[in-house]
């Protein structure tokens, strides 16, 4: 964990040393920030590489389908929230590898705003289609995607008042101490959310609009998918969700 002077302090175990930069899978140091670069490198680092090519591809494959037919107000849904999905990957992403305070305080702000970003977008693309569904008369919540959408919305907007609350507000929980306790929990649903955000895009495919009208392809969400899971899980760093020697007290993925 970082203390306060921003150097890595090293929890010693019997023979062992972990520090906090060592990853999920690999060796420590393979998915950390180094000092002096900018916290953009966080983008692509290490495994990183791998889920940016699942998520403009995921992106890609929607916006493609979409723009390959007339656009109608239905198409604004899918294309803010496959834009809302690329953005909060991002957020994953660049706030993971940080392991110093310095760090940590500058890429929970990149976090913060990111994922305010693709908020946004999600409450557009809600709009849109709940407005489309009245204007139609149709049914909501019925399909698989739109039970799945529901859940993930809410999810999303207990996941965001935690995680602003417990930083920038952390005295309504008690004091810092107390707020800090719920960081690892704000992390581990974190990752849950982005698995149940690619399980909702891909139901999506199954729908029947986009099934006969559409046709974005099941195949290229589920690979995709599994491409930012590949680039995003290996780079969780275990004392973090405090599954190493020591638990981790500062933000960060």
């Amino acid at each position: 964990m970082a203390s306060a002077t921003g150097i890595t302090d090293v929890a010693v175990t019997g023979e062992s040393v972990s520090t906090e930069d060592e990853p999920l899978l690999g060796r420590a140091g393979d998915a950390s920030q180094h000092e002096g670069v900018s916290l953009c490198y966080n983008l692509v680092i290490g495994t990183a590489v791998i889920a940016q090519a699942g998520i403009v591809l995921l992106v890609a494959s929607v916006w493609a389908s979409i723009f390959l037919h007339d656009l109608i107000l239905f198409s604004a849904h899918p294309l803010l929230n496959s834009a809302s999905l690329l953005f909060l990957t991002q957020g994953i992403l660049i706030l993971q590898p940080t392991h110093t305070s310095t760090q940590k305080r500058k890429g929970t702000i990149a976090h913060f705003i990111l994922n305010n970003l693709g908020l946004d977008l999600l409450v557009a693309g809600l709009v849109v289609i709940e407005y489309n569904k009245i204007r139609g008369g149709t049914h909501h919540f019925e399909s698989v995607h739109g039970i799945l959408g529901l859940i993930t919305y809410i999810f999303l907007a207990i996941q965001a008042l935690v995680g602003f609350t417990a930083y920038f507000v952390p005295k309504i929980y008690g004091g810092e101490s107390k707020a800090k306790a719920l960081y690892k929990w704000h992390r581990l649903s974190g990752y849950v959310l982005l698995v149940l955000l690619l399980a909702t895009v891909l139901a999506a495919t199954q729908t029947t609009y986009i099934k006969n009208v559409i046709h974005i392809k099941f195949w290229a969400i589920f690979i995709s998918g599994i491409l930012v899971l590949i680039g995003v899980l290996p780079r969780i760093k275990k004392q973090k969700l405090g599954l190493g020697p020591y638990p981790s007290s500062a933000f960060g993925q």
